[in-house]
């Protein structure tokens, strides 16, 4: 079996060939993978009737999700080159996504369109998704108080601040990925608009903690600051491990997300 160290954008991954030799592992399985190959996710490319590939994802604790924004970057980078086509298709739980290059050997991968309903995210109860009722912190002085949030095919939780650095993100971000609004646990992203068309940006991902850079979670901050009248619907997202571009268009309501990929090393067992 052929496995590839991949990153995109810093965030990184284990990805393993599963398309000939099936890789069903444990949750402890997932999580000494990761840690010894000090990944955010653990991939599996399996085969698909219909598309490209199938990919299948676990994050980092050993919880199987649905969808991984620079994994997708980085599994359509390797279709890319393998099959020599123009753009690839990749089936996930959450979607369909499609990836094809850009300038300069940047990838991008077409997101689909974000989900605003409450019962979408999903979310406990019924709830305006531009401003949720969960706070951190003293009731009457919250730390942190009504998040955006919309699902990129996973839930996300979205906090605009004025300076990133200035929170604690690795104490907050546990609080809010399991809050009692949250049946299946939240990604928590701390975003600060620089100007309408730069947001930097840091994510505490679910099942993941504190990563270089989350994919879903770039596309998830634009998506809500668009929606709030903050940015444009085109920003750079500055993260932690580089930047990717999102644009959410209005042409089709799809985010397509465009960034760095590396190939760290490639070996077989």
């Amino acid at each position: 079996m052929k496995i590839w160290k991949m990153n995109g954008a810093g965030n990184a991954f284990a990805i393993f060939d599963a398309r000939s030799v099936p890789f069903s592992p444990t949750e402890d399985q997932v999580r000494q993978l990761a840690e010894e190959m000090n990944a955010d996710q653990v991939i599996a490319l399996e085969r698909d009737a219909a598309r490209d590939v199938f990919m299948r994802i676990w994050n980092r604790d050993g919880g199987e999700v649905s969808a991984c924004g620079n994994a997708s970057r980085c599994v359509g980078r390797l279709l890319l080159d393998e099959t020599g086509k123009d753009g690839i298709t990749i089936q996930t739980e959450a979607d369909m996504l499609r990836a094809f290059r850009a300038e300069d050997g940047l990838i991008t991968v077409d997101m689909g369109s974000p989900l605003m309903g409450w019962e979408d995210i999903p979310l406990a109860e019924k709830m305006d998704v531009r401003g949720v009722d969960v706070k951190i912190g003293p009731m009457d002085n919250p730390i942190l108080s009504r998040p955006a949030v919309v699902s990129m095919g996973n839930p996300h939780a979205v906090f605009f601040v004025s300076d990133v650095d200035a929170y604690d993100i690795p104490a907050l971000g546990p609080l809010v990925e399991w809050h009692p609004l949250f049946p299946e646990g939240t990604n928590v992203g701390f975003a600060q608009v620089i100007d309408r068309n730069t947001i930097r940006l840091r994510v505490w991902e679910r099942g993941a903690g504190l990563t270089k850079a989350c994919g879903t979670g770039a596309c998830a901050a634009l998506v809500c600051a668009a929606r709030a009248k903050l940015t444009e619907r085109k920003a750079t997202l500055i993260l932690d491990g580089g930047e990717l571009l999102v644009d959410w268009r209005e042409s089709d309501d799809r985010v397509y997300m465009t960034g760095p990929v590396e190939l760290e090393f490639e070996t077989e067992i």
